[in-house]
């Protein structure tokens, strides 16, 4: 079964970007799109596994878009009343945050353009080479190396601002 075949790799590339409890939601969403659209995989792929990474970004962009929404929406409201919201709010991204493996490179991957982030993630946590991402995000394979290579050189130039950390 495709969900036993592949649901540990999504959740692991998932849970990485977004801490693993919020992974287990869009995991589950993802494996459910993908049922939804079982009739538009390409029977001929050598894999699902292209096809579920590219479905599993398109629904944390929507997920992670709908976050961006909400603590709009909370920046708007009267302070009063949206402090202990914004708080809770706070304490969970702080959480997600917390599950990232490096902190500093946490921040510089999220600086950089959406479309750089998903081609470098799905290649560092996903492990999907240059042709499987190129097929899951529906793009030519040389956009997939271009991007790639903006990605590494943006993270370069934002890490080498950093200082080394310091040894206890």
């Amino acid at each position: 079964m495709i969900v036993d075949r592949h649901f540990v790799a999504i959740h692991r590339y998932l849970a990485r970007r977004i801490g693993s409890d919020r992974a287990d939601d869009v995991a589950a969403q993802a494996f459910a799109v993908a049922f939804r659209r079982r009739g538009d995989f390409d029977a001929d792929a050598e894999s699902a596994r292209p096809w579920l990474f590219g479905i599993a970004t398109n629904v944390l962009r929507n997920d992670l878009r709908s976050e961006r929404r909400m603590l709009a929406a909370i920046a708007r409201l009267d302070r009063g009343g949206a402090d202990e919201l914004a708080d809770e709010v706070e304490r969970s991204l702080a959480r997600a945050d917390a599950a990232s493996e490096v902190a500093r490179i946490a921040g510089a991957i999220a600086a950089l353009d959406p479309d750089q982030r998903d081609v470098l993630l799905l290649h560092a946590w996903g492990e999907l080479s240059q042709s499987e991402i190129a097929a899951s995000l529906a793009i030519p394979v040389g956009t997939v190396y271009s991007r790639l290579s903006r990605a590494r050189a943006s993270l370069q130039r934002a890490l080498s601002d950093f200082p080394a950390p310091e040894h206890c």
